[in-house]
């Protein structure tokens, strides 16, 4: 991901969220999620965590941006050590939900994870997000019993934590940094 793809990965992602989690956040919340706010965070993020954390785009036949991921070294303290990593985020239009476009650009997260010498990926999934859950799960994650939860518009939305083995994948030309 470039600089320049920000507003693109913004739009993926607030319309990923609107269209993904309706009846499991709070209308409310949803709602108030605009692309303008969400490209100024993403701005943030990206000089702030430039390094730290990698943001993949995938892209149709155009070049344009229809799928974003998010990894890095996990956020928790857990003393595993060094070789887990976390995928904070993986959103595709809504428009192409189904086309395999998230699977490939989960693949392509595995592999820049494996590269970088990790030995295994978690994340964290709405508990209620039945298509996500089963999404992760052909992919080879399994819950590992964690449980969070995060304050929406004073609603508590309970997470799981699921985790795999990671694997050296194939590189696909239509995902990049």
């Amino acid at each position: 991901m470039t600089e320049t793809d920000i507003p693109a990965v913004s739009a993926v992602r607030v319309s990923g969220w609107k269209s993904a989690y309706a009846g499991m956040v709070p209308q409310s919340y949803l709602d108030g999620m605009t692309v303008e706010a969400d490209i100024a965070l993403r701005r943030r993020q990206f000089g702030r965590f430039r390094g730290r954390m990698t943001n993949l785009v995938a892209t149709d036949g155009r070049g344009d941006v229809v799928g974003w991921a998010c990894l890095g070294p996990r956020r928790d303290s857990e003393d595993e050590g060094p070789a887990t990593g976390e995928l904070f985020a993986l959103y595709v239009h809504p428009s192409v939900t189904g086309t395999g476009i998230g699977r490939t650009l989960l693949g392509a997260a595995h592999t820049h994870a494996a590269e970088q010498g990790l030995g295994s990926m978690l994340l964290w999934v709405l508990q209620e997000n039945v298509r996500a859950r089963r999404f992760y799960e052909r992919a080879g994650y399994a819950s590992d019993g964690a449980v969070q939860s995060d304050d929406y518009d004073g609603v508590p939305v309970a997470e799981v934590r699921y985790r795999r083995a990671l694997h050296r994948v194939t590189r696909c030309p239509s995902v990049r940094r």
